[in-house]
């Protein structure tokens, strides 16, 4: 099958020709019709994430089953689904709590004693988190799988797997944002998009999008930003105006110290920042403790949107099938796998909100 691999930190990623074994008991082929590039995919690809090398990158992907291991039955042959590196042991102290993102025992990988998922020219290459989505096929562990059915094209439905789950999420799941909470989402990509649309769906308002783009922000009202701030100097400024003293909740999908830094300071008294962006390796952040204890405002993170897979996919699917979430917008344009390259080169000019890799 055909690849696209990262052999260096920095480099362009190359489309070659690569080896994909059998599926094992608890393993699913699948044929990938289209695959999201991710902030995440272009952290890796320069070395802010270091997956090891060389790798298959991409990690948001919906296909149709190929083949499926013998242990397998949530899934078969020919069903559509969506794939995602959130895989699961299922009986670790984080699964059985109901927090298999922090799986202790996430099978992205064989055991060393077995053969490598992908190899190339006989040596292992490595898929990134267990997935490795820039690629014509994906071997996958089963607990990565989420079947869907036929109402959403290939393009939208590959962006469950990663920007949806982790932007919406991390307003229902992780925040919690109630009806009536003022919300502020930092960075409008395909994460903080979908972000906004969640805090619609929530009843949030205001719901202010903060970007350095102001095509960006023209993207976020229609998917349901009452406001629009130019990022800068005066952004938390005018974000404290506009929500009446600060914000109940900012949801920063960047994840640099700045974005940090700014978010927290456009919240209000007893407001929480909820940090989903992917942060290179040892970047750090200083915040001021006196609002921190006389305003109460709080900090946390959220990893792919903090639920449960299966269940949030199957949810944000019916949403888009009764009308109510319009997911096609976050799909900007599509290229084929030989343009890789230039996905990551326009996902640099930020003027768009995802772009989707297909196979026709």
């Amino acid at each position: 099958m055909r690849a696209a691999i990262l052999a260096g930190y920095g480099e362009p990623l190359r489309v070659t020709e690569l080896d994909i074994d059998k599926p094992l008991d608890d393993e699913v082929l699948v044929e990938v019709r289209a695959s999201g590039v991710c902030h995440s995919d272009l952290t890796a690809a320069r070395g802010g994430q270091q997956p090891g090398l060389p790798v298959v990158l991409g990690h948001e992907v919906a296909g149709e089953v190929l083949e499926v291991g013998r242990g397998v039955t949530g899934v078969r042959p020919g069903d559509r689904v969506v794939v995602t590196g959130t895989m699961f042991c299922g009986s670790c102290r984080w699964c059985v709590g109901g927090h298999p993102q922090h799986c202790r025992n996430k099978p992205r990988s064989r055991p060393r004693d077995l053969p490598p998922r992908l190899s190339l020219e006989g040596r292992p290459v490595q898929a990134y988190v267990g997935v490795g989505g820039f690629a014509e096929q994906v071997l996958v562990h089963s607990s990565g799988v989420a079947r869907i059915g036929d109402r959403l094209s290939f393009a939208t439905a590959c962006l469950l797997g990663c920007a949806v789950v982790t932007g919406m999420g991390a307003v229902i799941n992780t925040a919690r944002v109630r009806a009536g909470e003022s919300v502020v989402v930092v960075g409008c990509g395909g994460v903080g998009l979908s972000a906004v649309a969640a805090a619609r769906l929530s009843g949030a308002s205001p719901i202010v999008a903060v970007d350095v783009d102001p095509a960006k922000l023209s993207i976020a009202s229609r998917f349901g930003a009452t406001h629009g701030v130019l990022a800068g100097d005066d952004a938390a400024a005018e974000v404290v105006e506009l929500t009446g003293g600060g914000a109940d909740h900012v949801i920063e999908a960047v994840g640099s110290p700045a974005t940090v830094r700014g978010g927290f300071a456009m919240l209000g008294v007893r407001g929480t920042l909820t940090s989903v962006g992917m942060a290179r390796m040892g970047a750090d952040v200083t915040l001021p403790l006196e609002p921190l204890m006389m305003s109460e405002r709080r900090v946390q993170g959220s990893k792919m949107g903090g639920g449960q897979f299966a269940r949030d996919v199957a949810n944000y699917e019916r949403l888009c099938v009764e009308g109510r979430l319009d997911l096609d917008a976050l799909v900007s344009h599509t290229v084929p796998l030989d343009e890789v390259n230039a996905a990551f080169d326009v996902m640099d000019r930020a003027s768009y909100a995802r772009t989707v890799i297909t196979f026709d």
